[in-house]
């Protein structure tokens, strides 16, 4: 199984300030330790990184993510996110141009995602959107 773990988890992961441990941080950490192949994008990580302050934390994210393999979006998962998006819409469920592009990558490389966002599960009630969950 491949995973594509949304920026709604990785923030939890990644805070100094431990929370308590979601289910979906707990996932993500079993499927690190068990050696799952986990993918990523510019958008997530940029997302992240819009999240966190000061080059420590700079630093550490970067470090973190260059080990993930990175999804380079092509022009046709942009042509088919903005299709998912309006078929979403038509269907009377709104959601965001990023988690169009990101469930549209999803659904082109059959990942599993992890996410607490429940907008991708509304995706997932019409499209071929596979979510990990517990």
């Amino acid at each position: 199984m491949n995973l594509f773990v949304d920026t709604s988890v990785w923030s939890l992961a990644l805070r100094r300030e431990k929370a308590p441990v979601s289910v979906e941080v707990s996932l993500l950490s079993q499927h690190l330790a068990a050696g799952t192949t986990i993918l990523t994008t510019g958008l997530v990580l940029q997302e992240i990184l819009q999240g966190f302050q000061g080059p420590k934390q700079r630093d550490l994210i970067l470090e973190r993510f260059t080990s993930l393999p990175l999804i380079v979006p092509s022009l046709n998962d942009h042509v088919e996110a903005a299709e998912l998006r309006n078929s979403c819409r038509k269907k009377g469920i709104q959601i965001g141009t990023i988690d169009a592009l990101l469930a549209q990558i999803c659904i082109r490389h059959e990942l599993y995602l992890l996410t607490t966002d429940r907008d991708f599960g509304k995706i997932a009630s019409h499209f071929p959107l596979r979510l990990l969950k517990s």
